[in-house]
This record gives structure tokens, sequence and C-alpha cells, in this order.
């Protein structure tokens, strides 16, 4: 059995007169000791260890430390000190092999490691096995691309509601971390939907081959369910009137948005549903059957598509079909989504309404 006294009298000379090169030798030596027995040290012996690597690489070249840490990763008993150490070391040829593999840093130590280092340190978490919420709530808020992409692949790290919302935006423009998230088996529903919405369609392609079939049915739907929750169809209009006031408006070139903001105001629904759907250029039928639904949602797209200012997109949820009453705080919720959306993506989905006019239904 190792004896902890038996070490003293080898390092004293070397802690006290030793050169660089005689530190990193008995490092050498005692690292290749302590990885032989590991399994059979107590608490005491592995405090020891770590008292002495913690004297030892106090000195000693980046290489040496580089080693030492390569070594001591896979340890799951490795001393903890000097883990914690060499892994807040900025020289990611030192930290990377524990902040990569090391069970002996717990998410306090990775939590200020990732929010204090540079991307190179948050790529070698990125990777590891079992990476907790706390964690990669950094790394999602501070990660590069190749980091966030990286995360993104690694299904044992385990993501927030939050940490999700953000992956999802910023997966807007980035194919390659789109279809990475898209596939992640934990991502919850709704922001799945929303990932689709906002994805282009070779995305969209690419996760419907590789998805399960329940999950490819879920991915033909997704798109026209952003029109959906529309609650049951209005009875038939007749648009004709309308459309003879709206295509005389058009022809004149009278036809934009202060009027479809008057037309809402006087609570002229046929004008404006006509209007929306010449700006828009979204078929008639189709913007029927999104402005005949319970949920603002549609309305908010089309505006936002078409460039309107939230004072008309106001007047128009309030025309909107079963709207005339809407509260206050239903208002304020719907300026916020407003706000969140961006045109691209209103625009996308417009452009999916204008293909698939079926599929609004």
């Amino acid at each position: 059995m190792f004896s902890a006294t038996s070490l003293i009298p080898e390092l004293e000379d070397v802690l006290q007169h030793g050169s660089r090169e005689k530190r990193a030798s008995a490092l050498k030596r005692i690292t290749n000791l302590f990885v032989d027995g590991a399994t059979n040290f107590n608490d005491d012996h592995i405090q020891l260890f770590d008292d002495i690597f913690g004297q030892l690489i106090a000195e000693i070249e980046t290489k040496a430390r580089a080693e030492l840490s390569i070594q001591l990763a896979p340890v799951d008993n490795a001393p903890a000190g000097v883990v914690r150490q060499l892994a807040q070391d900025d020289d990611i040829t030192v930290a990377g092999p524990l902040l990569a593999l090391s069970q002996r840093l717990d998410d306090k130590a990775l939590i200020e490691i990732a929010e204090s280092k540079g991307q190179a340190h948050l790529l070698a978490i990125a990777g590891r096995t079992e990476i907790g919420e706390a964690v990669t709530d950094v790394l999602v808020k501070r990660g590069d691309r190749e980091v966030i992409r990286n995360f993104a692949d690694n299904h044992h790290a385990k993501l927030s509601e939050s940490g999700f919302s953000t992956l999802v935006k910023r997966a807007e423009g980035d194919d390659v971390l789109a279809e990475k998230v898209g596939q992640r088996p934990d991502i919850p529903p709704h922001l799945f939907r929303s990932l689709l919405i906002q994805a282009t369609d070779l995305v969209q392609k690419r996760l419907l081959s590789k998805a399960k079939p329940e999950t490819a049915a879920e991915i033909r739907r997704v798109l026209a369910k952003v029109s959906n929750k529309i609650g049951a169809k209005a009875k038939p209009r007749d648009y004709s009137d309308a459309q003879r006031t709206i295509g005389a408006m058009k022809s004149a070139g009278q036809l934009n948005e202060h009027e479809i903001a008057s037309f809402a105001r006087e609570q002229c629904f046929e004008e404006t549903v006509v209007g929306l759907s010449e700006l828009c250029t979204v078929p008639l039928d189709v913007v029927d059957r999104l402005m005949s639904g319970e949920r603002a949602d549609p309305v908010l797209i089309l505006c936002r598509s078409a460039g309107f200012t939230w004072a008309t997109v106001r007047a128009i949820i309030l025309v909107h079909t079963g709207k005339q009453g809407t509260s206050t705080k239903g208002l304020d919720e719907a300026h916020a989504n407003f706000e969140r959306l961006s045109a691209s993506t209103a625009q996308r989905v417009v452009g999916f309404w204008q293909a698939n006019p079926a599929m609004t239904a």
C-alpha cells in the first residue's frame, strides 16, 4: 500500500532547490504513481497528492502542465484542487482536457470558467457529457458560432426553456445550427414550431428526411399551424362590393397602409380584408380564413410582412372578427409579439401562404 509519508523526503529537495527540469521530472513520476494507484487511494492520499501537485506546477512549463492535465482528465478521483487550478489556465492546451472530460469540475467551477474565459474554453466545455442547465445558459449567451453549433449537437447537454429560446433565435439565418437544434429530441414543441417556421426550405427538407414518422408528420403540419388555432370558420362573406372599391383604389394608385387603417378604424371588415389581400399578395380566401379566427397572430404576420406600423396593426386587430372587445392586456401582448416578430420570418410565412393556400385551413 502507498505510504503518504514516503513522498516527503523525496520531494523536499526538489521543492526547495530543484530547477524547472527537476520539478517537471518529479511531477511526471508522481503523476504516474497517482494514476497507477488512483483506485486504491483514500481521501487523505488524494489530499496529499493535491498539495504536492499544487506546489510542483507553480513553476513548470506549459507543456508539463498540459501533460498533467491529459493524465488527470479521465481519473474520477483526481485531486479536485489541482484540477480546478489547471482548468482555469489561460492556455487551452492545459485547461482543455479537463474542461472536456473531468468529472471533478462541478457546475459552479464550470460556470465561473465559462463566464470569464475565451471561446476555446467554452468550446471544450460544450463537448462535455451531462452539462447542467445553469452551465448551458452561459454557453448559449457567450458562445460564438462554433461553440453554439458544437453545443447544439451535444444531446447530453441539458437546456433550460430560456436557453432553448435563445438557441432558436440564434438559429435564424444559420442553416447548420437550425438543423442541429431541430434534431434535438428535447426541444419543446412550441419552440420546434418556431424553428421550423423561420428555417429555410433546405433545412425543413433535411429535418423531414431524418425525422421519425410521427415527427415528420408534425413537421408537415407545422407551417400550417402558424395560422392554426383559428376556431370555426366565419360564415361566408360577400366581398364583391369591397373588391370593386379596393380595385378602383388600386387602379388609381391610392391603396396603401393609411387607407387600410382607415377602413379598419371604421369597422369596414370586408374592405380591410380585401385591402390586406391586395397589399400582401395573399389570396383573398386565405386572408378571409386568417382574419376569421380567434387569434391575432396571422394579423401580426401579415402586417409585419407589409411593413405596417403598430397603430395600423392595432386597428386591424380591433376589426378582426371576435376581437372588437380585445382587452388592454391582450393588445399589450399582441404589441410585444409584433415587436419580437422579424420581417424576414413574417415574409417567409406569408410566402408559404401564397404558395400553399389550402394549408391555412
